[in-house]
């Protein structure tokens, strides 16, 4: 076998960068954890002193500490010792109701990796994993991951970009949020029009039991309520909106979700379908976020699709096209395009 050298440690390196990137995660997800980073950015300090600000051990902070400036994510000061945080890593690491929070992503790795030996096992009979059988990390985490962007997003510019639909939510109507998972956008949603009314499903029980605790912590509980039901099954229509944040594509039937939503949604509904960032072709799609949700697609979304009826595992990174024709299919008359993130397209479905 004849090597280049030089392609060869241009591999190397990417393979160094990587192992070192899989294992920083779990650093990422204890600094999270203990206060490191929060403490971190509010001021600049030693291993000691870290430490004594939040009671953890000082020979551990100082590893985590060595390994985070290494990685790129805080600052150290050789002349004095001393590890600190810009304002822009402070902006991403240390505030969970920010528009980017980086834990809440890694945390989400983390779990999913935990169900690797069903992965494996899964490759080979081709059998599903449902989404119920994963680590509880996995639930908490991604409403971690997701709740950042729909912050930032949802209320601020998809749903001005539907049309006529903000007007609406601020007269009054009601809104099914399908596929709900922790209530995160459903309650986002609420807390920005309260003259609407909202129902959040899922079929994870569990997790429409916290939903319903942060709809109480949110005080937005009268105005929303959660039932554990799929997409196929919800009830309570007809709905003026009818939403599904990065859930579709998830969906080992999603064409009978469309189907359903087309029939639980009024003449004059709408149907907000979010879905992540994807080009139109595999090569489109080979790029660091296309590289993030085939990796995450692989664990979670294609064998929790393939774990239920209906024949479907779309992928999260499906693109454009599959969507528009499960609209078509279902009955929908009209589908565009309405926005876009670096990580999301909003697409609007109307009868």
């Amino acid at each position: 076998m004849a090597v280049n050298e030089d392609r060869l440690m241009e591999f190397v390196h990417r393979f160094v960068g990587d192992l070192g990137a899989t294992m920083a995660a779990g650093s990422i997800v204890v600094g999270d954890r203990l206060g490191l980073y929060r403490a971190l950015a509010e001021r600049p300090a030693r291993p000691q002193e870290l430490a004594e600000r939040t009671g953890t051990a000082p020979r551990y902070v100082e590893e985590w500490l060595r390994g985070q400036a290494a990685g790129g994510y805080i600052q150290y000061d050789a002349a004095t010792g001393e590890y600190a945080m810009t304002e822009e890593q402070a902006f991403a690491l240390t505030d969970p109701e920010g528009p980017i929070f980086v834990p809440g992503a890694f945390q989400l790795a983390l779990g999913a990796l935990k169900a690797e030996g069903e992965i494996t096992k899964a490759f080979r009979t081709g059998e599903g994993v449902g989404w119920h059988e994963h680590d509880a990390e996995v639930f908490t985490g991604c409403e971690r991951f997701f709740r950042p962007g729909y912050s930032a997003n949802l209320v601020a510019s998809w749903l001005p970009a539907l049309d006529g639909v903000e007007a609406r939510l601020r007269d009054g109507i009601r809104v099914a949020d399908v596929g709900c998972g922790h209530g995160s956008s459903t309650i986002l949603m609420a807390q920005e029009y309260p003259a609407s009314t909202f129902t959040g499903s899922d079929y994870h029980g569990e997790s429409v039991a916290a939903a319903r605790k942060q709809a109480a912590n949110a005080g937005v509980d009268g105005r929303v309520r959660f039932e554990a039901a799929s997409a196929q099954s919800f009830g309570g229509g007809p709905y003026d909106l009818v939403t599904t944040f990065d859930a579709l594509h998830d969906m080992g039937d999603p064409l009978g979700a469309a189907r359903h939503i087309r029939g639980q949604l009024a003449d004059d509904g709408t149907w907000m379908i979010v879905e992540p960032a994807a080009g139109a072709t595999v090569s489109d799609n080979l790029n660091p976020v296309g590289r993030v949700y085939y990796s995450f697609s692989a664990f979670l979304c294609v064998p929790n699709a393939l774990s239920q009826e209906g024949g479907y595992s779309l992928g999260a990174q499906a693109g454009e096209e599959p969507v528009r024709h499960l609209a078509v299919d279902a009955g929908f008359t009209r589908f565009r395009r309405v926005a876009e993130t670096p990580f999301n397209i909003v697409y609007e479905a109307r009868p």
